[in-house]
């Protein structure tokens, strides 16, 4: 890859996805997309759980890993879903996500239609109250055609485009983190190393992972495995872009499995011993809530990975607009590398924190006997 940010091949997987039409309970373009892209591998097997989240399953070698890696992401952003025309020039939407009220009226929209995009421009929203905010509901869209119920709508960027190391899209939340996740499948189809590792995509993230919590009610991913959720996350002061990808101890929620982020670090730390070009960061990213703390609290045990965001859910807060989000490539790349290396899993996760427990040991070792023979005798 001399003189290039990602690989040709990641970029046209990446951008393909960064095209498709998504929003929250209406992800079937890209999750079809996906599903597409499973079926042409051979070694990748998949299925559908009761509420449409798609579990793949990639397998090589006769190595069983007694705790395999479940990395997911979910396959909406927030945006907009046409319910009826009002009069012939005028949409009502519902709107699925979070973005304050005040970037709505006025702004410039696209709805997807026989493949093809038509655009409109929001003139009035209804709001309610939710949990103690108030957001959009329902939004009249002028529009020059009409637009059939149904149809997936997203605020009016173009298609994405690479500036330098970074790309720009409609909507990189978490389409970009999927996007890590096949790239990630394609590397380990193509190799010849054992691997043992699942995948899980799913649906309507944006309004309170619902998604996640219907798998994790259904027990979609498998019990013996660890869950590692791949977000898209708003850059940090702590956590730059550019910088590598991120390990997340936690969300603005909780806390995460400490041996599971242990593991993480682990192997992340062994990668970029053997790789110049790999870096990462770790560090608390609590600027939202995602998946990670659905799936610990309801029974698994895990952690969280991300890339820094820019203009999370489209907000541009210094110039108060919306704008187009993106990501660095770099970091996008240096994620694919370490999903392969957890699908390897060269360290079998054993739900303990062996690195930390041999330094413990070390450290008993050197100074047990002084700190015995340095104990003040009781009087």
């Amino acid at each position: 890859m001399k003189g290039r940010v990602i690989e040709p091949l990641h970029e046209r997987i990446l951008t393909d996805m960064l095209r498709l039409p998504t929003a929250p309970f209406a992800e079937h373009h890209v999750m079809d997309f996906v599903e597409r892209f499973v079926k042409r591998r051979n070694s990748l097997t998949f299925s559908r759980d009761a509420v449409g989240n798609l579990l793949v399953h990639a397998r090589n070698g006769r190595r069983r890993i007694p705790r395999p890696v479940c990395i997911t992401a979910h396959l909406d952003h927030p945006g907009f879903v046409a319910d009826r025309m009002t009069r012939p020039s005028r949409l009502r939407a519902f709107w699925r996500g979070g973005v304050p009220p005040e970037y709505f009226v006025h702004s410039r929209v696209r709805f997807f239609v026989d493949g093809d995009w038509i655009k409109g421009t929001i003139r009035s929203v209804k709001t309610v109250v939710r949990d103690g905010r108030r957001r959009v509901d329902t939004a009249m869209v002028e529009v020059p055609a009409r637009i059939p119920p149904g149809s997936v709508g997203m605020w009016d960027f173009p298609d994405p485009a690479i500036r330098g190391s970074r790309i720009y899209a409609r909507g990189c939340d978490d389409i970009a983190g999927a996007s890590a996740i096949l790239c990630a499948m394609d590397e380990l189809v193509r190799g010849p190393e054992c691997y043992d590792a699942f995948f899980l995509f799913t649906r309507a993230e944006e309004v309170g992972f619902v998604g996640a919590i219907a798998a994790a009610r259904a027990r979609t991913i498998p019990n013996r495995c660890i869950v590692i959720s791949m977000e898209t996350s708003a850059e940090r002061p702590t956590a730059k872009m550019g910088d590598g990808p991120v390990l997340r101890v936690g969300d603005r929620t909780s806390t995460f499995t400490p041996e599971v982020t242990a593991y993480c670090h682990r192997i992340a730390r062994e990668l970029a011993a053997a790789d110049s070009t790999f870096r990462f960061q770790r560090q608390l990213m609590d600027g939202g809530t995602c998946e990670s703390s659905a799936f610990c609290a309801l029974g698994y045990q895990g952690t969280g990975l991300c890339v820094p965001l820019g203009h999370y859910h489209n907000v541009d807060a210094r110039k108060k607009k919306l704008g187009p989000e993106f990501i660095d490539l770099r970091d996008f790349e240096n994620v694919v590398k370490w999903f392969v290396e957890l699908a390897k899993a060269p360290h079998p996760f054993t739900g303990r924190d062996e690195v930390l427990l041999r330094q413990l040991k070390e450290l008993e070792g050197n100074y047990q006997s002084l700190l015995r023979a340095s104990r003040k005798e009781p009087r």
